[in-house]
C-alpha cells in the first residue's frame, strides 16, 4: 500500500497548513497588487494637474502684488469704471445669448430626438460649424451682409448688439446643443410627450412644464460655457466695436503691467463663484430626471 501525503484520510498535516497561510500571509493577491499600483498612480495624476492648475494661478497673483502698495492692482482695477460697464455689458449681453440658444436649440432637439431621429447626425454636424469657421471669418461675414440694405445693423448701437448676440448664439451652438441632447438621453421623452398629450396639454405645455424642468441640470451646465465664452471673447466684440470685456482686457494689458493680472483673477474668482451657484441651483433636480426617465 502507498502512503498518502498527511495521513491515510488524504487531509494536509498541521505544518502544511501553517506553512500554507504563511505563504498566503506574506504573499498579497495580484489584484490587491493591482488595485495600490492604481491607487498610486492616480494620486500622482491628481497631484500633477493640481500643480498645472494652481501653480499659475499662485505666480499670478505674486506677480499682482508687485504693486506698491500692495492690493493697489485691485484697488485700480475696482476704481475703473470701464472695468465695471464692460463686465455689466458682457454679462447682459452673455444672459441675451443663452435665452436665445434655449428659445432656439431646446425645442430642435426635442423634436428631433422624438419625431426626426434620421436628422441627428446632419444637426449635430451643423452645431459643429462653429469649431471649423474661425470667429474672424463669422465677424467679416456679418459685417459684410448688415452694413447695408435691406438690414443695416451696423450702423446703430443696438443693431450692433443684435449682431453680437446672433454670433455667440452661433459661437455656443456645440456647447448647448450637447448639453441639451445629453439631457433629454437621460428622460424617456417619448412616454413624457405621450402622457402629457394624453391629459390634454399642447406642445408649448409640454415643452415648459414638462422638458424644461427635467433639463435643468443640463440647461445650467450649458449656460454656464455660453457665459464664459461670451465674457472671454475678443475677436468678434473689437470688430464690431462694443464695450465688452474681452477688449477691456486686451486694452488694459496694453497700457498696465499688473492691472491684467488682477483681472484674470477676478475673472477666475467669478467663474468659480458661477459654478457654485449653478451646483446650488442644480441640486434636487437629478432626482427628478431620475423619477421621469424610463424603467
Amino acid at each position: 500500500m502507498t502512503s498518502q501525503p498527511g495521513g491515510a484520510s488524504g487531509r494536509p498535516s498541521i505544518a502544511a497548513t501553517k506553512t500554507l497561510d504563511a505563504l498566503t500571509a506574506t504573499r498579497p493577491p495580484a489584484t490587491s497588487r493591482r488595485r495600490n499600483w492604481g491607487s498610486l498612480v492616480w494620486w500622482l495624476v491628481f497631484l500633477a494637474g493640481l500643480l498645472y492648475f494652481f501653480v499659475p494661478l499662485y505666480a499670478t497673483f505674486v506677480f499682482s502684488l508687485r504693486a506698491q502698495p500692495e492690493f493697489a492692482a485691485y484697488a485700480n482695477v475696482f476704481d475703473d469704471r470701464q472695468f465695471v460697464a464692460s463686465l455689466f455689458y458682457s454679462t447682459a449681453i452673455g444672459i441675451v445669448t443663452i435665452v436665445t440658444s434655449i428659445v432656439i436649440i431646446v425645442p430642435t432637439a426635442y423634436w428631433v430626438r422624438l419625431r426626426l431621429p434620421r436628422l441627428r447626425p446632419v444637426v449635430e454636424f451643423v452645431t459643429l460649424l462653429p469649431f471649423v469657421i474661425p470667429p474672424v471669418i463669422l465677424v467679416f461675414g456679418l459685417i459684410r451682409s448688415y452694413s447695408g440694405d435691406p438690414f443695416p445693423l451696423t450702423y446703430s448701437d443696438f443693431g450692433s448688439d443684435v449682431l453680437l448676440v446672433a454670433a455667440y448664439v452661433v459661437l455656443s451652438l456645440p456647447y448647448m446643443y450637447r448639453a441639451v441632447d445629453s439631457g433629454l438621453r437621460a428622460i424617456d421623452v417619448l412616454t413624457l410627450t405621450e402622457a402629457a398629450q394624453s391629459m390634454g396639454a399642447g406642445w408649448f405645455t409640454i415643452l415648459w412644464r414638462v422638458i424644461f424642468p427635467n433639463l435643468r441640470v443640463a440647461l445650467l451646465s450649458g449656460a454656464f460655457l455660453t457665459l464664459a465664452i461670451v465674457i472671454g471673447e475678443f475677436t468678434i466684440a473689437t470688430f464690431l466695436a462694443r464695450p465688452a470685456f474681452g477688449p477691456y482686457l486686451s486694452l488694459l494689458g496694453r497700457s498696465r503691467a499688473y492691472e491684467p493680472a488682477a483681472v484674470s483673477l477676478i475673472s477666475f474668482g467669478l467663474t468659480w463663484i458661477a459654478m457654485g451657484a449653478i451646483s446650488l441651483l442644480a441640486r434636487g433636480s437629478r432626482e427628478r430626471i431620475q423619477v421621469a426617465g424610463a424603467r
